[in-house]
């Protein structure tokens, strides 16, 4: 098959929905299928082999983080250009109702056409409210949509109802399986509390570093290592500072072949998020490093972990839960141990060539239900009207 892999966010800013798109492209690539990504704004680290690159990235709020989409009206032109020299037999567009590229894929694509829909927000999407009445009349050109959970569903049902199949994001297991030696930086910091991600206030870092304070008195031992980015660090050390919290070390920003040693030495991983995720690629990627998992109990994690089973969750925003429960990591062996064995299991189902083969096998769903054989023609063939839009029924 020939597949255009359509994101709407820089490939330069970090983003969950990009590492899905650029290791679902490599995932798919390996099969034997032409995989073309496109993104908007200029080449950078990191974007697949093969990627094209559509429009200015400008950054744009969105929810309490900000995103770096294309903005232009003039991107038209160039997204038939694209189709037409691909001529794609799917193209599968991430976040499909959002401008602009992602939208004028969907208004021109005359291939199957697939919606994965990867955010979460409590409170719903002002976004969706405001240009729904425009989205409405473009979301029925989806003849497929995903949703990476239940959370990322029930957002997007609230304002375009249909049916969504719930598969979820992947991760390289092996990647954070193969054993490696301890990082030189947190040499003499055993044991410690990981925590891995952005500086944004859903990711909920001041509530760890309240509870880590309270833990010290109670295990003097420990050590909280913080992996991650971002214009808050300096308030963070601050906060520290000032409070004399000892054994809190900012790692800053880790590479991706280091990030899994981190895991691997790390007595708990921790994810104190306040809310607004679909799902927990870091709980994931702790799992599979053989890392005993605590996390909030929010919308997107509690869909992906058995209490007590795969991982711990607290009630979110407090720091005070938080440290009980840490305590209770930290003072009970056989519970870690239990924890990290249960959850290496689990995040089995969720290995990249899993979920690769579940899309593919959805791919070729939606095109028997359209009556359209994939990948079957030769270059140029495809009409206009090989595809009828509309949704799936």
């Amino acid at each position: 098959m020939r597949i255009a892999m359509v994101s709407p966010y820089d490939i330069g800013t970090p983003s969950g929905v990009n590492v899905h798109v650029t290791n679902l492209s490599r995932e798919i690539r390996s099969r034997g299928h032409e995989v073309t990504c496109f993104f908007p704004g200029e080449p950078g680290d990191g974007a697949p082999e093969g990627s094209r690159f559509i429009g200015r990235a400008f950054p744009v709020p969105s929810g309490d983080s900000v995103a770096r989409i294309a903005l232009s009206p003039f991107l038209g032109r160039q997204v038939s250009k694209a189709l037409n020299e691909g001529d794609y037999d799917v193209v599968h567009i991430h976040e499909p109702l959002t401008p602009m590229l992602p939208l004028q894929f969907l208004r021109q694509s005359r291939a199957l056409t697939i919606g994965t829909f990867h955010a979460a927000h409590d409170n719903g999407s002002k976004g969706y409210l405001l240009a729904g009445p425009v989205l409405r009349r473009m979301a029925p050109k989806l003849h497929g949509r995903i949703a990476v959970s239940p959370a990322a569903a029930r957002l997007v049902l609230r304002y375009f109802p249909g049916s969504y199949e719930i598969i979820p994001n992947g991760i390289e297991t092996d990647r954070f399986r193969v054993a490696l030696d301890r990082p030189a930086q947190l040499v003499g910091k055993d044991p410690y509390i990981l925590f891995v991600g952005r500086f944004e206030e859903r990711k909920g870092l001041p509530i760890l570093l309240r509870a880590f304070a309270e833990l010290k008195a109670r295990v003097p031992q420990v050590h909280l290592v913080v992996v991650g980015a971002g214009g808050r660090r300096k308030n963070y050390e601050e906060w520290v500072s000032r409070r004399a919290v000892p054994d809190v070390h900012f790692a800053g920003y880790v590479p991706d072949e280091l990030l899994p040693a981190y895991y691997q030495h790390a007595a708990v991983f921790c994810a104190p998020n306040t809310g607004n995720e679909s799902f927990g690629i870091v709980l994931l990627e702790a799992m599979a490093a053989g890392c005993p998992v605590v996390a909030s109990n929010i919308q997107g994690f509690a869909e992906l972990v058995v209490y007590g089973a795969h991982g711990l969750l607290v009630t979110p925003r407090s720091s005070s839960a938080l440290s009980d429960v840490l305590t209770r990591v930290f003072t009970d062996e056989k519970l870690r141990t239990s924890l990290a064995s249960r959850g290496a299991d689990h995040v089995e189902q969720f290995a990249w060539p899993v979920v690769a083969d579940r899309i593919l096998s959805y791919y070729e769903e939606v095109a028997e239900r359209r009556g359209i054989a994939l990948g079957s023609r030769p270059a140029g063939a495809r009409t206009a009207g090989s595809l009828a839009n509309g949704p799936l029924k």
